[in-house]
């Protein structure tokens, strides 16, 4: 299957405190040749200053200056890398249990998740509650990574009863692709490089697997959506009565001489032409940035969606969604919010929590109404006005939103429409 070369995979990493996630970003970078001569020069300073004998890979992800002295990752640390296959963002995100909220943020937009087990140990809890997260951020692929492999021997058996371990609980998770990749990040076994150490495993290395991880069908290309950013009116020589409607197409294909509704207006049109700042397109899809033009001349402003006649979202004021709590200082009772979906902002007020969710167990807590951070929780919201949604199982672009606090601005909130 041909990749496009230009195709841009995000992908997570998680696991429990020390299972090596940093030293397996460390790895992937140096060992692709994807570190500045700079970096790698510093990171080897640092190296001895700390008395170790080769390069601390961890370094190469670890930037805060408390993560270097406590040798933990505390926030989510983004690092771009390219190979001539494929370009790479990697969101490094923590595996301390008060971190969930960094964990779900760095998530969000992944493609894949990375999910680290140490040999020695096996699926612990801290494993169970990064996989339920993965699955309730849908994120369509998933790479248990079995790490230390060298500390255990190499030991297929060992291996093969962690597969099973995994596969016992994640039968009740919704998660399309499940993978099993033997490695050791220390050593580079099966990370850029297939190991001499596990010939027992014929799989590709994680390198390989991420270059090939098929995506495009991951993307919603039924259900039209173009929530509008800004309206562009060029007032110049060359565009005299340009009204373009310009924003990110969250999903579908969208083409001149669609039908198409704005909502929540409900004014019809059809599609005159898609352009961009080079040339005018035969058709436009998702993640593509463009200006729609329309055949009549009706009011479209930013936060208008604008659809298929014969396929559109939910225009409601109430609906369920699965919350996590961001911020220290726990939710008001029915307090109002700002609520930022898609391109469209109004104001929001939490109706109810129905319950939270004990993500060591997966249990429902129904007793408990507070809302603190790092909970995980379904509540009923209500909006001023009609949202355009769709669930998030559907759509991860309209299917999701945040809720911002009017006194301090903070984002207090991010949501998944259910």
């Amino acid at each position: 299957m041909k990749i496009d070369n230009n195709q841009l995979l995000r992908f997570t990493t998680a696991g429990s405190v020390d299972d090596g996630k940093s030293t397996l970003i460390g790895r992937l970078l140096y060992d692709s040749k994807a570190i500045f001569e700079d970096q790698l020069e510093a990171v080897e300073i640092t190296s001895k200053r700390k008395g170790h004998e080769g390069v601390d890979l961890a370094l190469f992800t670890d930037g805060l200056k408390d993560e270097r002295e406590q040798g933990i990752t505390i926030d989510v640390a983004y690092r771009y890398f390219t190979t001539p296959k494929r370009k790479f963002i990697i969101a490094d995100t923590p595996g301390h249990i008060q971190y969930t909220r960094n964990m779900v943020t760095g998530a969000s937009t992944a493609n894949a998740a990375l999910i680290l087990i140490d040999a020695r140990h096996g699926v612990i809890e801290q494993t169970k509650r990064h996989a339920f997260i993965a699955s309730l951020l849908q994120i369509p692929h998933i790479i248990v990574c079995i790490n230390k492999m060298d500390l255990v021997d190499y030991s297929e058996e060992i291996y093969d009863n962690i597969i099973q371990q995994f596969e016992e609980f994640s039968s009740k998770l919704y998660v399309k692709d499940i993978r099993f990749l033997p490695i050791s990040a220390l050593d580079g076994d099966n990370v850029v490089n297939r190991s001499e150490n596990m010939e027992w495993f014929q799989g590709a290395p994680l390198l390989n697997t991420l270059e090939n991880m098929h995506i495009s069908s991951d993307i919603n290309k039924i259900d039209a959506r173009f929530p509008v950013q800004t309206v562009l009116r060029p007032q110049s020589k060359e565009f005299v009565d340009y009204r373009g409607y310009a924003g990110r197409v969250a999903s579908g294909i969208f083409r001149p001489g669609d039908d198409v509704v704005v909502l929540p207006s409900g004014f019809t049109s059809k599609i005159k032409t898609i352009d961009t700042f080079e040339a005018s397109l035969m058709e436009a899809y998702a993640p593509m940035s463009v200006s729609i033009t329309l055949e009549d001349d009706i009011d479209v402003s930013r936060g208008d969606m604008i659809v298929k006649a014969n396929n559109k979202p939910t225009a409601t004021q109430e609906f369920d969604a699965m919350i996590c709590w961001l911020h220290k200082d726990s939710a008001r009772p029915r307090a109002k919010y700002t609520i930022v979906h898609t391109s469209n902002e109004q104001k929001a007020m939490i109706k109810e929590v129905v319950y939270k969710i004990d993500i060591n167990t997966y249990g429902r807590e129904e007793d408990d109404k507070s809302l603190n951070m790092n909970d995980i929780s379904r509540i009923k919201l209500r909006t001023t006005r009609p949202m355009m949604i769709d669930e998030y199982r559907d759509n991860r672009i309209t299917g999701s939103f945040i809720l911002i606090d009017d006194a301090t601005h903070e984002t207090v909130a991010a949501g998944m429409i259910v």
